[in-house]
C-alpha cells in the first residue's frame, strides 16, 4: 500500500511540475486531445497501462 501512495504522489508531482513550468503548452495539448478519437485514446491508455504493469511486475520480482 505504501508503494501505491508513493506512486500516486509521484504522479501528482510530475503533473504539477508540467503545469507549473509549461502552462500554455499544457492548455494547447489539452485542446488538441479533443481532436483524437476515443478509440485511439483508449488504445493508448491500455498500452501505457500494460507497460506500467510490466515495469511494476519486473521490479517486484
Amino acid at each position: 500500500m505504501k508503494e501505491l501512495i508513493i506512486a500516486f504522489g509521484l504522479f501528482l508531482f510530475i503533473e504539477g511540475i508540467l503545469y507549473a513550468l509549461f502552462p500554455s503548452k499544457m492548455k494547447s495539448m489539452l485542446k488538441k486531445m479533443e481532436l483524437i478519437k476515443d478509440s485511439q485514446l483508449r488504445r493508448g491508455g491500455l498500452v501505457f497501462a500494460v507497460i506500467g504493469f510490466v515495469i511494476i511486475w519486473y521490479i517486484k520480482n
